[in-house]
């Protein structure tokens, strides 16, 4: 997938552009993320309503649903970034991560880059993951051909099948559980590089 793609919508960026935005939209849109931010941070980011976040933000809530259709789709504005950021590292990076490593060393170190990037912004995810939203987005496509095609270049069979399974552990819900019962990043990461290495390593060239 093109790095440009918008990972929101998954279609490249520039479709269907929209007109430059206006001062005062951009500054609602500015205090809309912000408000959001705080809010999903503060506490649990699935209880968070768009009441909560027009009201946190000093906007009406026409203002804030002209924009956001609901608080998945204000979280996923503020992942865009990050995971646009390593987007880029996966398709222009270097290896393992970047191209150039063997299949398996490439989704082990995808799994940890997605752990960190969880564990950097859980409450966004949690936010951004409500009502399956997860495997609708333009991102979980990306990963998810990431991750089909790594399987591919393994001989793995089944890769369309396996993909989804070799990204339910990435789920929010899932890593936060895992938190909650004490297990650290480090221990997560070591045993999702096990299972790639287990996965692909038999069938990498």
């Amino acid at each position: 997938m093109d790095p440009r793609t918008d990972l929101l919508t998954g279609r490249p960026a520039g479709a269907g552009a929209r007109p430059r935005e206006r001062a005062d939209a951009a500054r609602n849109r500015a205090k809309v993320l912000d408000a959001a931010a705080g809010l999903f941070a503060a506490g649990d980011p699935r209880a968070v309503t768009m009441d909560d976040i027009a009201k946190a933000a000093g906007v009406g809530r026409g203002t804030l649903y002209r924009r956001y259709p609901d608080t998945a789709s204000i979280a996923l504005a503020l992942l865009d970034e990050h995971e646009r950021r390593l987007q880029e590292e996966m398709l222009r990076g270097d290896p393992p991560l970047g191209p150039g490593a063997p299949p398996s060393d490439r989704l082990a170190a995808f799994y940890g880059a997605m752990i960190d990037l969880l564990e950097a912004h859980l409450d966004l995810h949690l936010g951004a993951e409500t009502g399956g939203k997860r495997l609708t987005t333009g991102a979980y496509g990306f990963w998810r051909a990431h991750v089909r095609t790594l399987l591919a270049e393994a001989g793995t069979p089944e890769p369309d099948a396996l993909a989804d399974v070799l990204l339910a552990p990435l789920a929010s819900e899932v890593y936060a559980r895992q938190r909650e019962q004490g297990r650290t990043p480090e221990e997560i990461i070591a045993a999702l590089a096990h299972l790639a290495r287990r996965l692909l390593a038999p069938h990498s060239p």
